[in-house]
């Protein structure tokens, strides 16, 4: 990794802008954190946090409060508020956010229109709300942060169910982040050769180990921090590598797809799909579509 950057901003200071704020500070390739709350109090008690952790840690990133609108003059924003609401879904749980997140994520990008560094949706449902952020704010490099940890999830799960190295294993998930996932076992190799994928157990493990993780903790923190780190360094140029993010087409698509960065450029690099995969995948893109045009009533006067 080469290079420094000045400043990214982290709107949100739950448990999720909370842990990629920690991880920024150890991490020490950036000068400055700014953060933006809808809460401002909780903004000033992120900041005092870290500040005691730079001390302790004798970090160089200073943590700072702003407002949204100054977020401008970062090379890169993370958006990653949670709208209040009681979550009771049992199933396709990223969606429930659906109606109470759309407002919150549109308004954000009427604030940021025309924003040209790099915007890392977290929010939930991530690919419908990395869709909406990009066409309220205009911004072209707007990706979201969901098929990366699933990604990581199944290669841990593989590697466990075939008592193999995690890191033998290469293989991807696409899609939605949610249950339309697309596991690409065709593709999937373990030490460099194919291998028979249980995907009954992948798909018991992907739906049970968000679930163990909300039950005891409220929600995930520590993976999705990790994702947006790792998406960070490959757009901001900071590292070469692959990573799995939603990414907006212009035809309206918004899927979780694995990207090749180079020097901050993203090229697509979708895995071959048998024919099965492929089906799942229009799938996840009508799922994903369909919920789009239910709160893409919220762009009203959003236009740049």
């Amino acid at each position: 990794m080469t290079g420094r950057i000045d400043a990214v901003g982290i709107i949100g200071a739950g448990a999720v802008g909370h842990t990629v704020a920690t991880l920024l500070t150890a991490a020490g390739w950036c000068d400055r954190l700014l953060i933006a709350s809808g809460s401002e109090r909780s903004a000033i008690a992120l900041v005092t946090d870290l500040e005691d952790m730079r001390e302790v840690i004798a970090s160089s990133v200073r943590a700072e409060t702003t407002t949204v609108p100054a977020l401008r003059a970062c090379e890169a924003v993370v958006v990653c508020p949670r709208a209040e609401f009681t979550n009771t879904a049992d199933h396709d749980i990223r969606m429930a956010g659906l109606h109470a997140n759309a407002p919150v994520i549109a308004s954000l990008g009427r604030r940021l229109v025309g924003y040209d560094g790099v915007v890392l949706v977290v929010t939930n449902p991530v690919d419908v709300m990395t869709r909406l952020f990009a066409a309220a704010s205009g911004a072209a490099r707007v990706y979201g942060v969901g098929s990366a940890t699933d990604t990581a999830r199944y290669r841990l799960a593989l590697a466990h169910l075939l008592a193999v190295p995690v890191d033998s294993v290469q293989g991807q998930v696409i899609g939605e982040h949610g249950d339309a996932a697309v596991v690409c076992a065709s593709a999937t190799r373990v030490g460099g050769l194919p291998t028979a994928v249980p995907l009954r157990a992948i798909h018991d493990e992907l739906t049970d180990r968000p679930r163990r993780i909300n039950q005891c903790l409220g929600r995930a923190r520590s993976g999705p921090a990790g994702a947006v780190l790792a998406a960070l360094r490959a757009a901001l140029g900071l590292a070469d590598t692959v990573v799995e993010l939603s990414v907006v087409n212009p035809d309206g698509t918004c899927l979780g797809t694995p990207l090749r960065f180079k020097g901050g450029a993203p090229t697509v690099v979708l895995p071959d799909l048998d024919p099965v995969e492929r089906r799942l995948l229009a799938t996840a893109d009508r799922k994903i579509r369909t919920a789009y045009r239910l709160i893409e009533h919220h762009l009203e006067g959003a236009t740049p």
